[in-house]
């Protein structure tokens, strides 16, 4: 069982930056696969970044490639979402989630585990 809790969000300029982190209860972190996931009001659950158990493959939804960065450290139970040049599109409920042991999936029916969420504004 993981409990996630994520911590970081908040509100930020447009081309601002923001690192939003996600910390991990369970003793198998190192096993599961972790992403983030983003909510809009009126617009569906979209996938953003995914990172390997050992950190060796990463994804990206196509609105975040070359802005986002996820990256993940073991010894800490935590994974982290570096938020570059964000624009005000990029206003969501920031969501951790984990899937695994030892499968890398970049869809979100694929995730076991859910935090509460994060709230990120960004103004115009």
């Amino acid at each position: 069982q993981e409990r996630l809790v994520e911590s970081g969000g908040g509100l930020v300029q447009a081309g601002g930056s923001l690192r939003l982190s996600c910390a991990a209860s369970g003793r198998t972190f190192s096993t599961y696969t972790m992403a983030w996931f983003r909510r809009s009001p009126g617009k569906e659950r979209e996938f953003v970044a995914a990172v390997s158990q050992n950190g060796g493959r990463t994804g990206y939804g196509d609105s975040v490639k070359g802005r986002f960065t996820i990256s993940r450290e073991n010894a800490k139970n935590t994974v982290y979402l570096q938020m570059n040049s964000l624009k005000p599109e990029d206003t969501a409920v920031y969501y951790c989630a984990a899937t695994g042991p030892y499968f890398y999936s970049e869809s979100a029916q694929s995730y076991r585990y859910w935090g509460q969420g994060t709230q990120v504004t960004v103004s115009s």
